[in-house]
């Protein structure tokens, strides 16, 4: 149970939450198979345990949330109409007309749904209750609106918000790439990516590349400002920060993975032991990060 990405949010202080009401709150929308004819289906599933929707260890809480998804193709719904229009035409000797298009393409949309192929996918949240984190492993802004969408309708007290600091993350990230120097308990990595100020078409970026030499800070002196830059935290965790204040290709790095592997048995001993070493090593993280940005930025 390692997460790659983290969209981060606060909770509100005395939020009240506890973990066997957030569970008895979740267990009310599960995830329910799509009928015949629904294309979507979203609910809560269990992390780990039959019959617990939420899976608490050491105090903190991890969720999953369950989508549900029928695929049918646009091509195979046009082919299909295609073919039954070209029928209707060839009998009636007449062309249809649009609205008669439209109508008939419903209809085979409706016909061809319930033999529809299924994919079933998860986003997983981690709640520290304790210090107010909310951090949902999504890869994009669609899959962590999804998975704060169908929490919020399920939890309707609850009002978390999206992280911010005082300083715009990529203001800090160009401070660093100009000074050399990375904030304390981070080390800067070889990815960057930067932006023009005023023209967002303009971009370069950077893999696996030195980024201490004069070609990255010519680039800042003519109005670029960096959006997403490599960095390592403690030699135990490395990122992509973003100026969302979001992280990309989260990795835990060996000596994590190292004492996991030592600490369990079986696979649910592993599942907890690395959802501890997770939880337990972000907690600190997120923390050295707000730090880095000069503090969390509060809505007063």
């Amino acid at each position: 149970m390692w997460f790659r990405n983290l969209r981060i949010y606060r909770l509100p202080h005395h939020s009240g939450l506890d973990a066997k009401s957030l569970d008895a709150k979740l267990a009310r929308r599960p995830l329910n198979r799509c009928g015949s004819f629904d294309m979507l289906s979203r609910g809560w599933v269990y992390p780990r345990q039959e019959g617990q929707f939420v899976h608490a260890v050491n105090g903190h809480w991890l969720l999953a949330l369950g989508v549900e998804q029928k695929l049918l193709p646009a091509t195979v719904i046009r082919q299909v109409t295609q073919e039954r229009a070209a029928t209707i035409e060839t009998e009636q000797e007449r062309k249809l007309g649009r609205k008669e298009l439209r109508e008939l393409r419903d209809r085979v949309t409706e016909e061809l749904m319930p033999r529809a192929f299924t994919r079933r996918r998860t986003t997983w949240g981690w709640i520290d209750p304790a210090h107010g984190w909310l951090v949902v492993d999504a890869g994009s802004d669609a899959r962590a609106d999804e998975f704060m969408e169908v929490l919020l309708a399920t939890l309707d007290d609850l009002h978390p918000r999206a992280l911010q600091s005082r300083i715009a993350p990529s203001s800090a990230m160009t401070d660093w790439l100009v000074s050399g120097e990375a904030p304390a308990g981070f080390t800067l990595d070889s990815d960057l990516e930067l932006r023009s100020a005023t023209n967002t078409q303009a971009m370069i970026r950077y893999v696996r590349h030195d980024l201490e030499g004069k070609e990255i800070r010519e680039h800042i002196a003519s109005g670029k400002i960096a959006t997403q830059l490599g960095m390592t935290w403690n030699d135990r965790i490395s990122f992509i920060l973003t100026d969302k204040l979001t992280a990309r290709r989260v990795s835990f790095l060996d000596i994590l993975h190292d004492e996991a592997e030592k600490s369990a048995e079986t696979a649910d001993e592993q599942f907890d032991v690395d959802f501890v070493l997770m939880s337990g090593e972000l907690a600190k993280l997120l923390p050295d990060l707000l730090t880095a940005l000069g503090g969390e930025l509060k809505n007063e």
